[in-house]
């Protein structure tokens, strides 16, 4: 763990995708944050902006351009093939989608034991460790002889949660893990989760486009947008005093459960076309839908800026 007190800790982390003609996809573009042992990190923005590389990133699923993770002071990209099997019992992850992240070839039971016979724990009770986090996450232990075909996708999502849980890992990245799921469901999920991040002291990546979800989860909110965080705080901060004018747009989204408080609420809405993320101009990535542009804005990125000691924003009007 850093000085600090960061368990993760992603510096100027970069991924571009090279396309047709020698054009770049910058999917994630110099993206900083850190964080604190047993804290949630909740990853918001809309669809394609970036969230699930970076977690793929961090958990070294896929190689960076440029940029560094490091974990428990430990620069995950510079460990050998060895080393970095050895590092993926302390991360491990939950899929967004359940039904294709489980073996249909294989039994709950052996998709349980399978990791910690990888990594070499528990042996002689891999079976018993298996059975208690099979009934941890409320399911029974007569499921362990069953395949996934015969599950819900609620109970495929459990069951997810309790494969990453197996290697006693200290660090979960969470890919959207309830937005495949029925509403009705998502909160059974989302209440697991919590109650399990706690007892196991789990410091976590949440990653999700509902921002309702988010503040249920996270004790931090980063919001990206294009491969880059606009802003970032606290999870009371950001819903009470956000400035940037994306999460903005985000947070007037969300309906709300009366509908004369709803109707009474002043619209947000933005204009104009998302910035191509092919080779994306000098600029902020936001210029193109934001409704107080300046001048500014088309030629220089702002990067983020320190606006009190938690809360980051990137954007010129706030400087």
């Amino acid at each position: 763990m850093s000085e600090n007190g960061n368990l993760i800790e992603v510096k100027d982390l970069c991924k571009y995708f090279p396309v047709s003609r020698g054009k770049i996809l910058k999917a994630v573009d110099g993206v900083n944050f850190g964080i604190p042992k047993g804290k949630v990190l909740g990853l918001v923005g809309e669809s394609g902006c970036g969230k699930t590389t970076i977690g793929r990133l961090i958990l070294n699923l896929l190689p960076l351009t440029s940029g560094e993770v490091v974990f428990s002071d430990v620069k995950l990209h510079e460990l050998s093939k060895d080393g970095m099997r050895k590092m993926r019992r302390r991360m491990q992850i939950v899929f967004q989608d359940p039904y294709a992240s489980l073996n249909p070839r294989m039994t709950v039971g052996n998709i349980l034991t399978f990791p910690m016979k990888v990594q070499g724990l528990y042996e002689g009770k891999q079976k018993e460790r298996a059975v208690y986090l099979l009934e941890r996450v409320g399911m029974r232990a007569s499921d362990m002889n069953r395949y996934p075909h015969e599950f819900s996708g609620g109970q495929l999502q459990r069951i997810g949660i309790a494969r990453a849980l197996a290697v006693d890992p200290e660090f979960i990245v969470a890919d959207e893990p309830v937005s495949a799921l029925d509403v009705s469901i998502q909160s059974q999920v989302l209440n697991l989760f919590k109650e399990l991040q706690d007892e196991f002291h789990l410091t976590c990546l949440f990653i999700a486009h509902d921002l309702s979800v988010v503040e249920f989860i996270s004790d931090h909110i980063a919001v990206v947008y294009l491969g880059v965080i606009v802003e970032m705080a606290p999870s009371d901060v950001l819903y009470t005093s956000h400035r940037h004018p994306y999460t903005k747009s985000l947070l007037s989204a969300i309906p709300l459960p009366d509908p004369k408080i709803e109707q009474g609420k002043p619209p947000f809405t933005l204009t104009g076309e998302t910035t191509s993320p092919i080779d994306p101009p000098p600029g902020c990535r936001f210029f193109s839908r934001c409704p107080s542009k300046k001048d500014i804005c088309e030629k220089k990125n702002p990067g983020l800026v320190e606006v009190t000691k938690t809360h980051y924003i990137a954007c010129f009007q706030v400087e």
